[in-house]
């Protein structure tokens, strides 16, 4: 069987996810697995698979654009790291023992969960304030941290709740095994919020977390498709050879995006978005 070219539309589909997902500091695979069920009809086992394959490369790319920019507390994402590879590789075996219908109503209630993310997200000046109390309690001469960014601004800070950051992390890995979302959205919030790591390295270094965790669930996901072998495997190569160019491209300009829009009108817009995407996910498994 030959790879075929009927998905060379997910191209430019792919190009806007991966901007769209890339900016808000979301997995690309949270907008690919749904699409995947809904539009193409794939077992959601397959699409979230799928999803988390076009993910790695897309985040990769925007890893390389967050890196440049000096942006990243490789430090902190090693540690997180530790947690949530193993616990991505728990929910890739997860997710192959789980009924589909079963596995489509966890990924529709995740959706739901991330679109309250979303609608709760601070807005900018929440943010600036969060930004201004870590500087001033955290940055000073004694701040266990300190980056200096490719535009030259200094970035000083002592991360905070560190057992609380790697369990809530790990709760994420699992989710992302196993649904494929979850751990960007959680690392954003709380790496801000209760580890007090300053916004812009708190998207940045939550991008290169969520690339290694995706990393290693794709992989497990991949071998239990190269072990099927046949229709599916088919499927999963004739959707990627269009999605991996298109999220290669998206993730560039998405990190670029991120510095032009307003971070909280995108992320309450997605919200409202994703409550209609999993309402949809949800009404498939009811009807």
């Amino acid at each position: 069987m030959l790879i075929t070219l009927q998905y060379w539309y997910m191209l430019p589909i792919a190009v806007l996810i991966a901007t769209v997902a890339m900016a808000a500091g979301v997995g690309g695979a949270t907008f690919f697995s749904p699409l995947f069920i809904l539009a193409l009809g794939l077992p959601p086992e397959v699409a979230i698979g799928t999803g988390l394959i076009t993910e790695v490369f897309g985040f990769a790319s925007g890893l390389f654009a967050y890196s440049r920019q000096r942006l990243i507390d490789y430090k902190l994402g090693l540690t997180l790291l530790f947690v949530t590879i193993p616990m991505a590789v728990l929910g890739t075996i997860a997710a192959n023992w789980i009924d589909s219908l079963v596995l489509k109503v966890i990924l529709g209630v995740g959706l739901f969960a991330v679109a309250l993310s979303f609608l709760r997200t601070p807005d900018h000046d929440e943010i600036d304030q969060f930004d201004n109390s870590i500087k001033e309690e955290y940055g000073g001469e004694k701040a266990e941290t300190f980056l200096t960014t490719s535009d030259g601004e200094e970035i000083r800070y002592t991360v905070c709740n560190r057992t609380e950051g790697r369990l809530i992390a790990g709760i994420g890995g699992l989710f992302v095994g196993l649904i494929s979302t979850g751990l960007g959205e959680l690392n954003s919030y709380f790496l801000l919020r209760r580890c007090r790591v300053p916004s812009k390295v708190s998207i940045a270094t939550s991008v290169f977390v969520v690339a290694g965790t995706a990393f290693a669930a794709s992989l497990g996901h991949f071998v239990s498709f190269a072990q099927a072998g046949g229709e599916t495997l088919l499927t999963v190569l004739s959707i990627v050879i269009f999605t991996i160019p298109g999220v290669i491209l998206g993730g560039q300009l998405g990190s670029r995006v991120a510095n032009r829009i307003s971070q909280t009108t995108m992320e309450r817009s997605l919200g409202v978005l994703f409550i209609l995407v999993a309402a949809l996910t949800l009404g498939e498994v009811i009807l």
